[in-house]
């Protein structure tokens, strides 16, 4: 399996045996098979269940439901270890602002926060058109989260790859850059919806030049 896009932008294509996607994530990629029939399959992370597609190129038996594929156990890829072809990647420039997005939060009792707060009970990120704006999502937290921005697409700092999801691990720091060039008030918050319906969940809020 050959990894092209993330996000609906073009990455430097990356072979790997299996890939990990977050919530929101979407990725294109090509896969070569051989003559017979293969499993495509789908696991849930931290779950039992599995969704299956299965291929025919040839004769052969097909595999069951609860079938377990090698690649699993192989090489997996995450989003942050892309890279941008140049046509994808911001002009390169330096950040006019930047924000850090501190992702925590317990199991009991069940809250998510972005820098101790929760929405929407929580300071907006302020930003103003025209700059170009760093986010670091700084994770203290034992869950990954995949994080997403309303209205932009942003640029990994590591790679340039653009999205506008990308799962932030546990113990993790994260930096994107984005464009500030679509005014608004714009939803920033973890893909998890439960992360987000309980509180980690902030905005994106223009304002007026300073």
């Amino acid at each position: 399996m050959t990894v092209t896009h993330s996000d609906g932008f073009p990455v430097v294509p990356v072979p790997t045996d299996a890939l990990l996607i977050g919530m929101g994530e979407r990725f294109d990629a090509t896969v070569t098979i051989g003559d017979g029939v293969f499993a495509l399959v789908a696991s849930a992370e931290g779950k039992q269940g599995q969704a299956l597609a299965v291929i025919r190129t040839g004769a052969g038996r097909p595999p069951t439901a609860d079938v377990k594929v090698r690649e699993l156990s192989g090489k997996v890829l995450l989003g942050p270890a892309l890279s941008a072809v140049e046509s994808a990647r911001l002009d390169r420039r330096s950040a006019d602002r930047t924000h850090d997005l501190v992702l925590g939060g317990t199991m009991a009792p069940y809250r998510w926060t972005i820098n101790g707060k929760t929405f929407p009970d929580i300071d907006p990120l302020r930003l103003i058109q025209g700059e170009r704006v760093r986010l670091r999502f700084v994770n203290q937290s034992m869950m990954f989260h995949p994080m997403h921005v309303h209205g932009h697409t942003f640029a990994l700092r590591s790679g340039g790859a653009r999205k506008d999801t990308v799962i932030v691990r546990p113990m993790a720091t994260l930096d994107v850059d984005l464009e500030a060039d679509n005014p608004g008030q714009w939803a920033t918050h973890c893909h998890n919806i439960y992360h987000a319906e309980t509180g980690m969940m902030t905005t994106l809020s223009y304002q007026a030049q300073e």
